[in-house]
C-alpha cells in the first residue's frame, strides 16, 4: 500500500526497489573485492559479505516478484539455445581458433 500520501515519503515499492539496488551494488562490490584479494582471511570476509548480500537480494527480488512489482518474462527456447552457445564458446575460447 502506498505511504506517500500528502508527501509523507516513499511507497513500499520504491523502498523495496532501492533496497534491491543497494544489495545488487553490495554483490558487485564484494565480488570484485573477493576476486582481487589474495589474503585468505580477507577473502573469507568478502565471501561472507557477498553471500549475505546475495541472500538479501534474492529475498527482496522474490517479494517484489510476488507483489507483481518486478516483471520477469520466461526465456524462449531460442534465447536459451543462444545463451548456451555463447556460454559454451566463452568456456572454451581456444576451440574457436
Amino acid at each position: 500500500m502506498p505511504n506517500n500520501m500528502k508527501n509523507r515519503g516513499l511507497t513500499d515499492r520504491e523502498m523495496l526497489q532501492l533496497c534491491l539496488e543497494l544489495e545488487k551494488g553490495r554483490c558487485r562490490s564484494s565480488s570484485n573485492a573477493l576476486l582481487e584479494t589474495s589474503h585468505k582471511e580477507l577473502r573469507d570476509v568478502y565471501k561472507h559479505c557477498f553471500e549475505n548480500a546475495e541472500q538479501n537480494q534474492s529475498k527482496l527480488f522474490e517479494v517484489m516478484k510476488e507483489k507483481d512489482w518486478y516483471k520477469v518474462e520466461p526465456a524462449t527456447t531460442e534465447q536459451i539455445g543462444k545463451t548456451q552457445a555463447l556460454m559454451q564458446n566463452n568456456l572454451h575460447p581456444d576451440d574457436q581458433f
